[in-house]
């Protein structure tokens, strides 16, 4: 056995990073930027006025007065120049006129006809927001996977189009006599397959393409079929069959498809039976049967790879927190126990559940963190000191 440390980086080099695409600003959330984009124009690309009140033609005591002589408002710009002693009703978001120096907040101000007295002192440059403020022509946004604000400034950057890395496809097979898809009558000896439906959705989080094949059956004829259906697909991810049971078939269809194995069996728990390698020139991974063990590492190489494969930094995000029980002794391998995350006094803590079982959906549907027990650590005492991975 290797360890999730060596298992990972033999996964991520299997992939490389994957073509880029052009793709309309309103269809980028959460794609990949390839290359960086550059704004067009300057934001904002006059004096703006970041109240509404008065634009002043000059700094203002308490008591002061000015005359107003005309309006400001957002796309509409005041035509005139202002005195000294003058001053223009102003809205948010208006071009500042020439001549002004403050604006006063109308808050601030008594105004009677056309006539203001400031009630408050404005400096030069209250409330005002200069040119150029938030970002200037040619300012650049680096790549990264896109998030709403990201979309936005963008927008405002008149960016109408983007360089993308192309989504991950990645096939997902399910193998078993046992399996049976939700909404189908489960025979006695059947189960409801479940592990590809958090996977799918784990890839598109990420930015991926997944495809649900059919459930392979226990027979070399019905593993060979589905193999044969991920053909132009970036990533074949087999779910069960990797053990070494008579009925296990997925490592020996593999091989005579001509698997070039990268190595088989990690020392972590849960998910021993982890197998990668490339087969008819696609990269693969093959996760355990076991529900939990097979999201576990999901999030542990599934997920690394693909951000691999769309330029990002694949490492998993580990934080630090405070036991908040006790641990027994671990063994040979890693362990990757779920736990709650709360605050304790101030600090991150993370629980352990007692029940750690691979088959328990519903403890890791309470779960929102992995803590990551090393292997041969020896017994550990509530408020020490781990490293967790945020779920």
């Amino acid at each position: 056995m290797i360890t999730v440390a060596e298992a990972l980086a033999r996964c991520l080099a299997l992939t490389t990073p994957l073509d880029t695409e052009s793709v309309p600003l309103r269809a980028a959330r959460g794609r990949v930027m390839a290359t960086p984009a550059q704004a067009r124009l300057t934001q904002p690309p006059f004096d703006a006025s970041a109240m509404d009140g008065y634009a002043l033609g000059a700094e203002a005591a308490v008591g002061d007065r000015f005359t107003v002589i005309g309006e400001a408002g957002a796309g509409h710009a005041f035509a005139g120049t202002l005195a000294s002693h003058e001053a223009a009703r102003i809205f948010t978001g208006a071009p500042l006129p020439q001549g002004a120096v403050s604006i006063a907040i109308q808050e601030d101000i008594t105004a009677n006809g056309t006539q203001i007295t400031l009630n408050t002192a404005a400096r030069a440059g209250d409330n005002i927001r200069p040119r150029g403020q938030d970002f200037q022509l040619g300012q650049s946004l680096s790549p990264r996977l896109l998030r709403p604000n990201d979309l936005a400034l963008l927008a405002a950057m008149n960016v109408p189009n983007l360089h993308v890395r192309r989504r991950p496809v990645v096939a997902l097979i399910a193998s078993g006599d046992e399996l049976v898809m939700p909404g189908e009558d489960p025979g006695p000896d059947q189960i409801i397959a479940s592990n590809t439906f958090a996977l799918a959705a784990m890839i598109e989080a990420a930015g991926g393409e997944a495809r649900l094949l059919p459930i392979a059956r226990d027979t070399e004829a019905s593993l060979r079929a589905v193999f044969a259906l991920t053909q132009g697909c970036d990533l074949i991810v087999t779910v069960g069959g990797a053990s070494v049971g008579d009925h296990d078939l997925v490592g020996k269809v593999a091989t005579d498809l001509g698997l070039e194995r990268a190595f088989w069996k990690i020392a972590m728990r849960p998910g021993k039976p982890l197998m990668a390698g490339r087969v008819l020139g696609i990269p693969m991974l093959g996760l355990p049967g076991n529900p939990v063990s097979a999201i576990v590492c999901g999030h542990l190489f599934l997920i690394p790879m693909l951000k691999a494969m769309l330029g990002l930094d694949p490492a998993p995000q580990t934080l630090a927190a405070q036991l908040g029980a006790d641990l027994p002794a671990n063994g040979a391998r890693t362990h990757y126990m779920r736990a709650r995350l709360s605050i304790e006094d101030g600090t991150p803590t993370v629980t352990p559940f007692a029940r750690q079982d691979s088959a328990l959906l519903t403890i890791l549907t309470e779960a929102d963190a992995l803590v990551i027990v090393p292997a041969e650590t020896p017994p550990q005492r509530a408020g020490t000191p781990v490293t967790y991975i945020p779920l």
